[in-house]
């Protein structure tokens, strides 16, 4: 399909450091051709020092908005005329949209997340998950959950920074929803069995997986059929945790529907059209 570009097309960026390894830009300009979107979609390389003149830009090229990745997800917030509910308590933006001469933030990163389960066909409203982590990913998902009427959210971390940021995190997480979430070391293996018995859904935000049989699990005894296990992590597209989960009979989940809806969520907000993603979920499925 060729890409037609005259004096009208817009411009949508991603600006993140590192940019290039991102998956976004194949996804969104495939949206954009398949709908018939006068825009195309570019990576930028942004440094934390550059962040303010980048989005400067959005105004100087009348852009449609931008997708914002690490490490600036946090820092952008104070760039903005606005942001949503899910924004301030995650204390992130993933996207901004430019309207009337203002950027208003949004967090699709938990919207992503939240729309993969239902893809899948997995309940999730009054259902308690285990989820282990606590940086960025997983806070979108948690707060995204609890916002989304989850019963109860057991989070497992190791000690340190992070784990006292999320401590904060919940207080403020526990103040605007009616969900139960805790917080316990990782290290405390008879509470991670515990709650993961007590879970419908398991979930790693984790990086551990990403390289050949790591895996943030080691008793795989608390695997089961009625247990859906979502890895956050796409690449690889199955990790030695879905490998275990599945060889237990477990519903398995990978972290590619998450960055669909994600993507897919930000698309509406800057075109105002549904993204095809039945359509472009097979090519982002694609071996490299």
């Amino acid at each position: 399909m060729e890409v037609q570009i005259n004096g009208t097309t817009r411009l949508v960026g991603f600006f993140a450091h590192p940019a290039k390894h991102s998956l976004s830009p194949k996804m969104q300009s495939l949206a954009m051709q398949l709908t018939h979107t006068d825009a195309i979609y570019l990576a930028f390389e942004i440094k934390e020092e550059q962040l303010a003149a980048a989005i400067q830009s959005i105004f100087t090229f009348d852009m449609l908005g931008a997708n914002i990745s690490m490490p600036h997800k946090s820092a952008v917030l104070t760039h903005l005329d606005g942001y949503t509910k899910s924004c301030a308590l995650i204390g992130a933006a993933n996207t901004i949209v430019k309207r009337n001469q203002q950027l208003f933030g949004y967090n699709t990163d938990g919207i992503g997340f939240i729309r993969s389960l239902q893809a899948a066909g997995v309940s999730y409203k009054e259902k308690t998950m285990t989820i282990l982590g606590a940086g960025a990913a997983a806070t979108a998902i948690i707060c995204q959950a609890a916002l989304a009427e989850f019963r109860a959210i057991y989070i497992f971390n190791r000690l340190g920074p992070r784990f006292d940021q999320m401590k904060e995190k919940i207080k403020e997480i526990q103040q605007q929803t009616a969900c139960k979430v805790t917080l316990t070391d990782i290290q405390d293996e008879k509470t991670l069995k515990d709650t993961i018995y007590d879970s419908e859904i398991l979930v790693n935000a984790t990086s551990v997986g990403m390289q050949n049989e790591d895996c943030p699990l080691h008793d795989f005894s608390v695997l089961r059929k009625d247990l859906v296990v979502y890895d956050v992590i796409y690449q690889p597209e199955e990790t030695y945790l879905l490998k275990q989960a599945k060889k237990h009979q477990a519903k398995t989940i990978n972290g590619l529907g998450m960055l669909l809806y994600q993507g897919a969520a930000s698309f509406e907000l800057w075109t105002h059209k549904k993204m095809p993603v039945e359509r472009i979920q097979p090519i982002l499925e694609e071996k490299k």
